[in-house]
């Protein structure tokens, strides 16, 4: 695995174009400016040829400092690439198909002409300084065969880097690895990973990708994106850490505060128990889980939850023990003893049991004086 990963955020692009997503321009710039000030190394702001708001958004963008490079999606068509520049991005991403099936049925020509218009678009990219990402879509389901082609004849235009689109989400990583090796050892050009999450695996076929070669990773905040999503920046950025121990060096402990944004701008829930963000990330109601992580937290924790930017709690509810009942009452000054802690916990299981969710602090403290009286 290369240890100089480049994570691409296309929140702006790919995010937005999840169905009834829109994003204000000023959500756009401040959006820009906390994946810059995370870390992310390339944004792809949005669809120049668009104009109007889309148009005013990118160029704001790309004039406010950021240090991250600042991509424009593109059809393979000169047109959208001069907007592209307009806009004073330094990338762009060149998009076409590469499967039979949208060949035929979506752009109802044939493959001949597929690489004739990336070509003369990549050239035409070139000629103007651009950074180029040749973007295959629907490569999971293209023949691996012409799919080499399209890389070849990419780099020999002038391509940096080829993006390999699991469009439909269809790709597992024992695949996914397969393929993008198969690709690297025939042309020496940097991969992009673009992975959908319609079988819950965008993530994982991101890092198989990584694994067999793959430089670069496109994701999106919360893995927002059409259908079921992308692979989402904080599971990536977090998963490489931890799990292949590749610390991109990013500002991590900022991710809760641009996932609630993100969630607020797109008016999309943050669920509780969303990987890596979601506030039941670091809560704990077992019993045997909140008494191991008040011993040693990493019993029960993958990670700090400092690290994203989230706080511990120890949940009282149907499943909590002793120990767990013990802490949360000096939270409020009060010591239980080991006597008085287990003649709590059964009313406190069967309350709530009957209210069908764990306790506020008010209701734990109504307990306790009901059970043993209202202290002086």
């Amino acid at each position: 695995m290369s240890k100089d990963i480049i994570i691409v955020d296309t929140t702006l692009r790919d995010g937005e174009q999840t169905a009834g997503v829109v994003f204000a321009n000023r959500e756009k710039i401040r959006i820009a400016r906390l994946l810059d000030e995370l870390g992310v190394q390339q944004i792809e702001a949005g669809v120049p040829v668009m104009g109007g708001d889309e148009k005013e958004a990118i160029k704001a963008i790309c004039q406010i400092g950021l240090k991250a490079s600042i991509m424009g999606w593109n059809r393979p068509v000169i047109k959208d690439i001069e907007e592209s520049i307009d806009c004073g991005v330094d990338a762009v991403a060149i998009s076409i198909s590469t499967s039979d099936i949208h060949i035929k049925h979506k752009l109802n020509t044939t493959r001949e002409r597929v690489l004739e218009q990336m070509t003369q678009a990549t050239f035409f990219a070139k000629k103007e300084g651009m950074g180029i990402s040749v973007n295959a879509e629907d490569a999971s389901r293209s023949d691996m065969k012409f799919l080499i082609e399209f890389a070849r004849a990419a780099k020999e235009a002038g391509a940096d880097r080829l993006r390999y689109c699991d469009t439909v989400g269809i790709m597992e990583p024992f695949t996914i690895y397969e393929q993008i090796k198969k690709i690297r050892q025939a042309v020496d050009i940097d991969i992009e990973m673009h992975t959908h999450n319609d079988f819950g695996m965008a993530t994982a076929n991101a890092l198989a990708g990584v694994r067999a070669g793959a430089r670069y990773i496109g994701v999106t905040v919360l893995g927002l994106g059409e259908r079921a999503g992308n692979a989402a920046l904080e599971e990536v950025v977090m998963a490489l850490k931890h799990l292949h121990n590749m610390d991109l060096n990013f500002r991590t402990g900022m991710f809760l505060e641009l996932a609630e944004y993100v969630s607020r701008a797109s008016s999309r829930e943050l669920p509780r128990w969303k990987a890596i963000v979601g506030q039941n990330m670091f809560a704990h109601e077992s019993g045997i889980h909140a008494d191991g992580v008040q011993k040693n937290p990493i019993t029960y924790e993958a990670f700090r939850p400092e690290e994203v930017g989230l706080l511990r709690q120890i949940v009282i509810g149907k499943h909590s023990g002793t120990a767990a009942l013990k802490t949360k009452f000096a939270e409020f000054g009060i010591t239980l003893t080991n006597s008085q802690a287990a003649d709590l916990l059964p009313k406190i299981r069967s309350y709530t049991v009957s209210i069908k969710r764990p306790l506020f602090d008010k209701e734990l403290m109504y307990i306790y004086e009901d059970f043993f009286g209202k202290r002086d």
